[in-house]
């Protein structure tokens, strides 16, 4: 049953994901980042290869590098994730009544297609899976050249955007840079707020009926640490996350 929420909520990720490339980035032709940013800019010269295939493309042959560079180290969700994400392009753009331009305004498009797809990315990421794509890339730098994995993540991004900004226009690159940024700080904040705990303790000599409640009704688990106080002799407290 965990496995397939998982699952389920990896799935919603990408397709957040994708509907903030095919609604939002895409046709204003901001490629923030990532392979997703490489496949805009290699359909805005070639057309007829859409961006689905491209990032499918991208990823196979990313796969394949990562494999024979760092071993066998790409989990099932990850691979699951990100031939998802160019199956679900791949449908949207075959599909007429997708094909919308929901604003022109690259301003926005950047800012609610970053959001979008940020908080797309911090379902993925928070169930332990990526997209793939540069994340191998950034694993591959810092295996060889040691360098972080969150600053190889920039440096490529960085780059990503270096090359819109000379395919689309300066305008454009900057814009794509400001949502690499963004992107960052949605993904942050879309983990650390599906990671809240509230810590709980109860102080009370009903031991065996607390835990029982606990473990039983609430399903989780708890630590009990014997206390004394002034007036009970002896007491028993209660530790739980909830």
């Amino acid at each position: 049953m965990k496995m397939v929420k998982e699952y389920v909520l990896i799935t919603i990720g990408v397709l957040l994901v994708a509907l903030s490339i095919q609604f939002f980035l895409a046709p204003n032709k901001i490629a923030a980042g990532g392979v997703t940013g490489i496949a805009i800019i290699v359909n805005s010269y070639i057309p007829r290869f859409q961006i689905g295939l491209i990032v499918l493309i991208l990823n196979i042959i990313l796969f394949i590098v990562g494999f024979i560079a760092i071993g066998n180290k790409f989990g099932a969700k990850t691979i699951y994730s990100s031939l998802m994400l160019s199956g679900i392009i791949w449908f949207m753009e075959r599909t007429t009544a997708l094909n919308i331009i929901i604003t022109t305004n690259q301003l926005l498009a950047s800012i609610f297609g970053t959001f979008l797809g940020g908080i797309g990315l911090g379902l993925v990421f928070n169930q332990n899976a990526s997209t793939g794509g540069t994340d191998i890339l950034a694993k591959i730098l810092n295996k060889f050249i040691h360098v972080d994995i969150g600053k190889s993540l920039l440096v490529v991004d960085f780059i990503v955007t270096l090359f819109a900004g000379i395919s689309f226009g300066a305008e454009a690159g900057m814009y794509a840079l400001l949502s690499v940024i963004l992107n960052g700080f949605v993904i942050d904040s879309v983990i650390e707020g599906l990671n809240i705990s509230r810590q709980i303790f109860v102080i009370s000599s009903k031991n065996d009926l607390i835990s029982k409640f606990i473990i039983e009704e609430l399903e989780r688990g708890c630590t009990i640490l014997h206390g004394k106080g002034d007036i009970a002799k002896k007491i028993h407290i209660f530790f739980t996350l909830y």
